[in-house]
């Protein structure tokens, strides 16, 4: 296990150095505890943005089974070190997959309890449901879910555990839970009115200024959902884990365990994206004044390893790693696409597997049970919906736009995959129309911005995947031009800020959209467009397809 899992300690000894060295834990006093010029070992384990995945998935990738055998792998080699470990989850168990989403994550909370996870962040995704099942999860948790920077309005009082001390090899650790404050943008007002989600960034300073009075940790640690936004940019989306570290004064916050922009952090330079990284490369997280920045991508598929030692008030990283949980790659056998393990496969936890097993067939059993009607068929038929405007394309597109509070909507017609004939809708019938898992973004644009954009996706071809289907708009276009561009029925105005959506896929780049992750107004919202499709049907069910028949505002000459 250990050289299977070889930590590249060496290969990332450099650059650990060049970021920073180490960083200061705060008082050298004896009233800390530890002994002078003794070194004490210390493993944090880390995953975020689990999003329903306690399941392997088709190809035999992550899955909490075996997610559970490499912690306790983990946990064991740490053990024999003479060190002791503390796992932490950066949030966003939530929405992801229906098997979860029909069962209110209850697999998910329940499987992370026989991990062994000692805190977590609470995400902006653990509001997508109303507050008594978040309530319900945190009975399924045997652990603190925390936020100290999410209030009560009525009385002013936070509304969640703030912070959880722990001691690990007679070290008093502070773990201080964050939430970002664009959960109030784009959560739904039905659940989230009666909370007031203040500047994580102060509440931590003041939360911390606490601790240092009463508690005196040797170590602080922030298990925040905040994103990473390398050199604090963070475009439209709030501050994330780098304005954080920045906030606070040197040495207050020794690491982050951060969640919610869903990306492996590992970094080549200063505020600067390893952007080369694959599974089982060498990562070195970032550091911003003082402070350790850690994330594992999304899924759990990785957990993050970090060794750290302390000595007279001073937290050293050793090694970091993020180690793949049954990740694979495609090679060529014999002519043939091959998928296999990046690293040796690693066996599923037989209790867990079983434990979660019936969770998965209740799931699927839930996918056949009807969600709404129609009074006829909304069509996705290819050779339709690959040519013209359907009813169902502009469903799909007006979901989304309601979704993110949008303006209009565009939707790739080959991301519509089937038809839903009339009568009774279940969920399985969504999951055929939109198999692929891409999550709705939005991304907010002047119009002459979004002229541009337009005059490339809406001239897109017929007969392809990249042909577009729209809401909330209406042109015209003509020779390899849009024009007459209304929004909401108004014409377009250059210097007015638009908000549209479309899906990840095409936000990336696909279909020869252009790119729009790296625009400073691209928010991936996080929710799948399935559930987001599902969620739109059950709320407006009984659904009258002439109500989405197209009227000829999209017109090709």
């Amino acid at each position: 296990m250990k050289e299977r899992l070889c930590l590249k300690a060496a290969v990332s000894a450099a650059l650990i150095a060049s970021l920073a060295g180490c960083a200061n834990s705060g008082s050298e006093t004896q009233e800390q505890g530890w002994a002078p010029d003794t070194t004490y070992k210390l493993t944090i384990l880390h995953t975020n943005d689990h999003h329903g995945r306690f399941w392997h998935n088709r190809y035999g990738e992550y899955g909490m089974a075996a997610r559970k055998t490499l912690i306790d792998d983990l946990r064991a080699e740490a053990k024999a070190e003479g060190s002791d470990v503390l796992l932490l989850s950066g949030g966003d168990i939530n929405t992801g997959v229906p098997e979860s989403d029909l069962l209110q994550a209850e697999p998910d909370f329940k499987g992370m309890t026989q991990i062994g996870y000692d805190a977590m962040a609470i995400g902006n995704h653990e509001f997508d449901n109303p507050l008594s099942v978040l309530e319900q999860q945190m009975q399924w948790a045997d652990f603190p879910m925390l936020s100290a920077n999410i209030y009560d309005k009525e009385t002013g009082e936070r509304k969640y555990q703030a912070y959880e001390m722990f001691e690990r090899n007679g070290l008093k650790i502070a773990v201080v839970g964050l939430t970002t404050e664009d959960t109030a943008k784009i959560g739904n007002p039905e659940y989230i009115g009666s909370l007031d989600f203040r500047d994580p960034k102060a509440e931590a300073k003041k939360v911390i200024a606490k601790l240092k009075e009463t508690e005196k940790p040797d170590i602080i640690i922030a298990a925040t959902h905040m994103g990473h936004y390398a050199d604090g940019k963070s475009g439209v989306n709030a501050p994330g884990d780098v304005a954080l570290a920045r906030y606070m004064d040197e040495g207050d916050l020794d690491l982050i365990i951060g969640g919610h922009s869903q990306e492996p952090v590992c970094m080549e330079g200063p505020n600067m994206y390893n952007k080369s990284f694959e599974p089982g490369d060498a990562c070195t997280p970032d550091q911003q004044n003082g402070a350790w920045i850690m994330q594992a991508h999304e899924w759990g598929k990785y957990v993050g390893k970090a060794e750290f030692e302390f000595q007279n008030g001073d937290l050293s990283l050793v090694s970091y790693d993020l180690i793949p949980v049954n990740l694979k790659k495609k090679i060529k056998v014999d002519g043939e696409k091959k998928r296999v393990f990046i690293q040796d496969e690693i066996e599923k936890d037989q209790a867990l597997y079983d434990f979660l097993k019936p969770y998965q067939d209740k799931g699927q059993e839930k996918l056949s049970v009807k969600i709404a009607e129609s009074n006829g068929k909304l069509v996705g038929d290819r050779n339709i919906v690959r040519f013209q405007q359907t009813n169902l394309g502009r469903l799909i597109a007006t979901a989304h736009m309601e979704r993110a509070k949008a303006d209009f909507a565009v939707m790739n017609s080959g991301g519509v995959r089937d038809s839903i004939i009339a009568g009774d809708i279940t969920y399985k019938d969504v999951l055929k129309v939109q198999p692929f898992g891409n999550m709705v973004t939005y991304t907010d644009m002047s119009g002459k911005e979004v002229m541009d954009y337009l005059n490339v996706v809406g001239t897109k071809p017929v007969d392809s995947g990249a042909y577009a289907q729209f809401a909330g708009l209406s042109m015209v276009v003509e020779d390899g031009k849009v024009h007459d561009v209304k929004i909401g029925g108004e014409p377009i105005d250059m210097d007015k800020t638009y908000r549209f959506t479309v899906p990840s896929f095409n936000a990336a780049g696909g279909d020869g959209y252009p790119k729009l992750t790296n625009h400073p107004g691209n928010v991936n919202t996080g929710f799948v467009d399935a559930e987001v499709l599902k969620d739109y049907l059950e709320d407006n069910s009984p659904i009258d397809v002439n109500d989405y028949a197209p009227q000829g505002e999209i017109v090709y000459k």
